[in-house]
């Protein structure tokens, strides 16, 4: 078992590259770690946002709608700080940090059918369109 990996060409270790990251906040932990990583993809009758957050549970979650502002957050639960303080890690990358990422909605989401689904580390939040801003199939237009 490897401690630590080497980069692509390997020579350097990727603690160098966690050193010299761009992204490091000034309390040395990366943003990156604490931020899910979210896909959103449009579809013709909605849209769909996919977080990735595994290790948690849809308990962990809330969802919040302010108008058009979807935010979504989970705070630190006091049952991983419990179980982990006994424990003697050499390294350490699963987190169970704190985070909350918001989202302007565009107008055309139907902020009432909003519905969310947590499964296999992923929550999917669907976002379905109004109506009127569905695409409407091609219609001939009478001339009076």
């Amino acid at each position: 078992m490897e401690l630590m990996t080497r980069t692509k060409n390997g020579w350097l270790p990727n603690l160098l590259e966690d050193i010299f990251d761009d992204r490091l906040t000034e309390n040395g932990f990366n943003t990156m770690k604490s931020l899910p990583a979210v896909n959103i993809e449009e579809k013709e009758d909605k849209y769909t946002l996919e977080l990735a957050a595994p290790g948690k549970t849809k308990k962990d979650f809330n969802i919040e709608l302010d108008n058009d502002l979807l935010t979504i957050s989970s705070e630190i639960k006091e049952e991983h700080k419990s179980e982990d303080k006994d424990r003697n890690f050499t390294r350490r990358e699963f987190s169970y940090e704190s985070f909350k990422r918001s989202f302007t909605l565009p107008d055309t989401v139907d902020t009432n059918k909003v519905k969310a689904n947590y499964k296999n580390g992923v929550l999917t939040v669907d976002l379905p369109k109004r109506d009127e801003a569905k695409k409407q199939p091609k219609r001939l237009i009478d001339i009076s």
